[in-house]
């Protein structure tokens, strides 16, 4: 949504708007879901398409009747999804420079208790760029997502990981971060990490809230 936000601005040949502003950042750095559901509601489903596409994602697709937290997605595209942030060769003509700084800048403000996931591994004199996911289902147990560009020692790099199956919240998010860790770790050889695990102790298990808990309904147009 931030993305598709940024871009239908560049199209527009405006900045931002003081409305959309308000919107994006809580919904990045706090996961505000009133700020997602507003955003998602203005950009809707056709310009949210049309963007996926410029982005050259194939499996993703959107949430029904207003639910943005029931979008389907892969890793292979949100890693293509990422790339439109980090200025990745196949996207670069996606978002200007000025548009994927900003993006940037609020993933990396993303709150402390919400910055577990990939950064787990990161070494010392990297930045984490991250937006995480947190849902339980009556199916596949808790979906676990977590997902971030680094910058750091004039490198960037992207880490995704997307997990279902957990038995709870700090299952996936352990699950998430030892793969994390093993990523950082081949890609800086010989450098000690920075950041550990996140304890156990300050993992929460209440739902990210994108979507109501299931047997309850929400009005699509609210």
């Amino acid at each position: 949504m931030m993305e598709a936000a940024l871009r239908r601005a560049q199209e527009w040949s405006r900045n931002l708007t003081a409305w959309e502003r308000r919107r994006i950042r809580p919904m990045i750095t706090t996961s505000d879901n009133n700020a997602a559901g507003r955003l998602w509601n203005d950009l809707g489903h056709p310009y949210l398409n049309r963007f996926l596409r410029r982005a050259n994602t194939t499996s993703t697709t959107l949430g029904p009747y207003g639910r943005w937290g029931l979008t389907r997605t892969t890793a292979a595209d949100q890693m293509r999804l990422l790339g439109v942030l980090s200025g990745a060769r196949h996207a670069r003509d996606v978002l200007k420079e000025r548009a994927r700084a900003y993006g940037l800048r609020q993933m990396a403000d993303v709150r402390r208790d919400q910055r577990w996931g990939v950064p787990a591994g990161m070494p010392r004199g990297v930045r984490a760029h991250l937006k995480n996911g947190w849902l339980p289902r009556a199916t596949l147990g808790w979906r676990v997502h977590s997902v971030g560009v680094f910058k750091g020692d004039g490198r960037t790099y992207r880490i995704v990981v997307l997990s279902h199956g957990n038995p709870t919240m700090a299952y996936g998010v352990r699950t998430v971060e030892r793969i994390a860790q093993a990523v950082h770790r081949g890609l800086n050889k010989g450098r000690g990490p920075g950041q550990g695990l996140t304890p156990e102790s300050e993992i929460s298990e209440v739902p990210d809230g994108s979507v109501e808990p299931e047997g309850e309904t929400r009005d699509p147009a609210a």
